[in-house]
């Protein structure tokens, strides 16, 4: 559940016309808890923490993963705060509840707030937690308040061709692919990525979406 709460109070003054916030904001001290997991905003004394974690596995080593070097984990917390002051980014670190430790970081990005729509991304985790409850539990957390806090139409991902374990995990949530962006990005090494991108609606998750990862992780199934 989220601590506090951001404002999104719908306007019915024309019948027949979808209803539609009169203030979206994304409130950027918002923090999300619940099924041993806590998502804390981001700040600059995490930067050791999430040093550790990216260290768990040397993340950084994947060649599509924006995970940072351990020389560059306060460029990337500065990085990530940067853009959170200007609205483009709610960054946030993934504590595990059962032993405190966090685990990884994830995100609202690309925030449109005329289409009501957040993109979930910059994410990953320690090597320790991934294929767990963990990515499952962040995620609900993440779409419950998108959706049912925050008002969204639309909550989207992207992620690069090449990496069919996340494709895999962003498909098992129920989520729709909406096509692929050719050479959208560089990657780590210099390549050009081609970019996938999905997307859940509002309608889609009221209607089987939210069921659908809540039964995913009350029987223990995590993603790819």
């Amino acid at each position: 559940m989220g601590h506090t709460a951001a404002a999104c109070a719908p306007r019915h003054g024309f019948p027949g016309i979808l209803s539609i916030p009169v203030v979206f904001r994304v409130d950027p001290a918002v923090t999300l808890e619940g099924r041993g997991v806590r998502l804390e905003p981001m700040r600059v004394d995490h930067e050791s923490a999430l040093r550790a974690a990216a260290a768990d596995g040397e993340l950084w080593k994947l060649n599509f993963a924006s995970v940072p070097e351990p020389e560059s984990t306060r460029a990337y917390v500065d990085a990530a705060l940067a853009d959170c002051a200007k609205g483009l980014r709610v960054p946030w670190v993934v504590r595990e509840l059962r032993g405190g430790r966090i685990v990884g970081s994830t995100s609202y990005h690309d925030i449109i707030p005329a289409a009501r729509r957040v993109e979930i991304g910059h994410t990953w985790y320690a090597l320790s937690w991934q294929r767990t409850h963990v990515n499952t539990a962040c995620k609900l957390l993440l779409m419950e308040h998108a959706f049912d806090t925050l008002g969204c139409s639309v909550v989207g991902w992207r992620t690069d061709n090449l990496n069919l374990r996340s494709q895999a995990a962003i498909e098992r949530l129920g989520a729709k692919k909406d096509g692929v962006i050719r050479r959208q990005q560089m990657r780590r090494d210099g390549t050009l990525r081609d970019t996938v991108m999905y997307s859940v609606t509002a309608e889609e998750w009221r209607e089987g979406v939210r069921s659908r990862v809540a039964g995913l992780l009350s029987r223990g199934t995590t993603a790819p």
